[in-house]
């Protein structure tokens, strides 16, 4: 383990305020679809994540009003932190594997994580501070932690039943969302937007294949 820069954690200022609206504001058409897109596919994780905290943590099924809820803050925070300059947010699917791992659901825990992010936020020198945290322990600690993610939407995958219907749909969405990004050439003919949004992540590819799927298989399909 290598020795911990402490020229790092002191070369920032005390404190360091966001800019509102950084940029002047442009309605480019092509950006705004790109956006909404990508939104609609954070929306769509931040489904599955809020489902699986639930699912792993409290061991209960999640109600139309937690979905609700967990959308309209997705929602809040993106068009607050437009006005900061900042892209669309999204929920992190690390939580879910640090929900399942410890059984934690409480307000004033999460509560302290989110002051937290916003002290890493606004002062520099504590933000510096954490990244002398050594690579490994992040690693150690990611390994474990996505592999509990994987296990949760495996056991959601099994409680929705592995009928005809419900195998189609999951094993055809992750084998596109995978392989199509394995193609560098596979979006050459599409315009420069196309590829930023669906040749760059297999969540977007494994997504659109989910709903389009779910929405043209028969319920009945044994």
């Amino acid at each position: 383990m290598g020795k911990v820069d402490l020229s790092v954690i002191f070369s920032g200022g005390i404190i360091s305020f966001p800019k509102i609206m950084p940029y002047a504001p442009e309605f480019n058409p092509g950006a705004i679809f790109s956006v909404a897109i990508i939104f609609l596919v954070s929306a769509a994780e931040t489904i599955g994540d809020t489902t699986a905290m639930v699912s792993g943590g409290l061991d209960r099924d999640i109600t139309t009003e937690e979905i609700s809820g967990s959308l309209a803050c997705d929602g809040y925070a993106s068009a607050f932190s437009s006005c900061l300059g900042c892209p669309p947010v999204t929920s992190f699917s690390q939580n879910v594997g640090l929900i399942n791992m410890t059984k934690v659901v409480n307000r004033v825990v999460l509560g302290l994580a989110a002051v937290i992010i916003v002290l890493v936020g606004l002062i520099p020198k504590f933000s510096a501070l954490l990244t002398t945290v050594p690579s490994c322990v992040l690693g150690g600690a990611t390994v474990s932690v996505f592999a509990m993610i994987a296990m949760t939407g495996i056991k959601l995958v099994v409680k929705g039943g592995l009928n005809t219907r419900n195998t189609a749909v999951v094993g055809l969405s992750v084998a596109l969302g995978i392989g199509v990004i394995q193609v560098a050439d596979c979006f050459a003919q599409f315009p420069e937007w196309a590829k930023t949004i669906f040749g760059t992540s297999p969540v977007v590819i494994a997504t659109l294949t989910a709903v389009t799927l779910n929405l043209l298989l028969p319920k009945d399909l044994d």
